[in-house]
C-alpha cells in the first residue's frame, strides 16, 4: 500500500483518480496543499502558475518532493507518450505535448521511456527482451534482460503474472524465453543471494529511471546486507531531507528487485512500509540477511 499527500502525486507516480468520489476536488486543511494543486492544475492546463515563484517552489518540494519545473516535465511527459499511443508518429506527438523542437524531446525523454521515441509509439518495436522464471523460496522469480543487461527481476505467487507484467508496457516488443542459458549466470548469482550465499548483486543493469530515481536507487545499493535505512535517512543521503515521499515513491517503482535492494527501506517508527512485491517477501528478505549477515 501506498500514501500520497494529494491526487496530484498519485497521478504522477502512474494512478489514475477514480472518477465517483473524484479526490481531486477536495481540499486539504493545509495551504500548501492548496497552493500545488492550483499551480499542478495550472502546469497542466499549459499556463504559468500564479504567485511567488519562491514560496511555489518550497511548497512543491515539501508536498511532491519535487520542484514545480521536474514537475511540469512529467506531466509532459506522460502527456507525450499518450499522444505516440494515439498518433504513432513522433512530429505531432511532440507539438501536441508542448516541445519547441525534435532534439528537446529525445534530449528530455530518452532516459524516461527507456528506447526512442519513434520506438516507443510502435510499442517497444525491435526491442529484443529475454527472460526466465524459477521458483524461490519467496515464489516465483523472473528475470529479465536486453543485450545491455538486466533490465527486471520481480517475484510473484506464479509465472503467469510476471510474464504479463513483462509484456504490459511494450506489446510490440521481441520477448522470448531464455533457452539459451544466457541469462543462467545472473539467475544462479540472485538464488545464491536468497538462500544466504551472495551479499552482494552487482550484475549489469539495462534500467531507465529520471535523475532522482537514479540517486535513489545508487544510494539504496550502498546499503550493507543486513542493515536498514529510513526513507528519511535516504532522502537526507541524497540531499533531499524533504523528499521522503519522494524516495517512497522511487523505491516502489525499483524494476530490479534485490539487485537494488528497497526492501530494505523501512519507516521511522521501525514499520516494514511498503514493497512492490509484497510485505510478506520483504519481511522474509529481512530476517533472512538478519540471521545470514556477518
Amino acid at each position: 500500500m501506498t500514501f500520497f499527500p494529494i491526487p496530484e502525486a498519485a497521478e504522477r507516480a502512474g494512478y489514475r483518480a477514480c472518477r465517483r468520489c473524484r479526490p481531486a476536488d477536495v481540499n486539504g486543511g493545509d495551504p500548501a496543499v492548496a497552493l500545488v494543486r492550483d499551480a499542478a492544475r495550472a502546469i497542466a492546463a499549459g499556463q504559468k502558475p500564479q504567485g511567488d515563484p519562491h514560496r511555489l517552489a518550497r511548497a512543491f518540494k515539501r508536498i511532491l518532493g519535487i520542484t514545480p519545473r521536474a514537475y511540469a516535465e512529467t506531466r509532459r511527459v506522460s502527456r507525450f507518450k499518450q499522444e505516440l499511443k494515439q498518433r504513432k508518429q513522433v512530429s505531432p506527438a511532440l507539438y501536441e505535448a508542448g516541445y519547441g523542437s525534435s532534439s528537446r524531446v529525445y534530449e528530455r525523454t530518452d532516459a524516461q521511456l527507456g528506447m526512442t521515441p519513434a520506438t516507443y509509439a510502435r510499442g517497444g518495436e525491435g526491442v529484443g527482451l529475454a527472460y526466465v522464471t524459477v521458483p524461490t523460496s519467496l515464489g516465483r522469480l523472473l528475470v529479465a534482460a536486453t543485450e545491455r543487461g538486466v533490465c527486471r527481476v520481480a517475484l510473484a505467487d506464479n509465472a503467469g503474472i510476471l510474464e504479463q507484467d513483462l509484456l504490459a508496457e511494450f506489446p510490440a516488443a521481441r520477448v522470448v524465453a531464455d533457452k539459451s542459458g544466457k541469462l543462467y549466470g545472473w539467475v544462479t548469482a540472485i538464488l545464491a543471494y536468497l538462500a544466504g550465499h551472495e551479499p552482494d548483486l552487482d550484475l549489469p543493469l539495462d534500467i531507465r529511471a529520471t535523475a532522482f530515481q537514479r540517486r535513489v536507487w545508487q544510494e539504496l545499493r550502498s546499503i550493507p546486507f543486513g542493515q536498514t535505512r529510513t526513507y528519511a535517512e535516504v532522502a537526507k543521503r541524497i540531499g533531499k531531507p524533504k523528499a521522503t515521499r519522494a524516495v517512497a515513491n522511487a523505491c516502489a517503482s525499483n524494476p530490479v528487485a534485490l539487485v537494488i535492494p528497497c526492501h530494505r527501506v523501512v519507516r521511522e517508527n521501525g514499520e516494514l512500509g511498503g514493497y512492490r512485491w509484497g510485505v510478506d517477501r520483504k519481511r522474509s528478505l529481512l530476517e533472512k540477511e538478519a540471521i545470514t549477515s556477518p
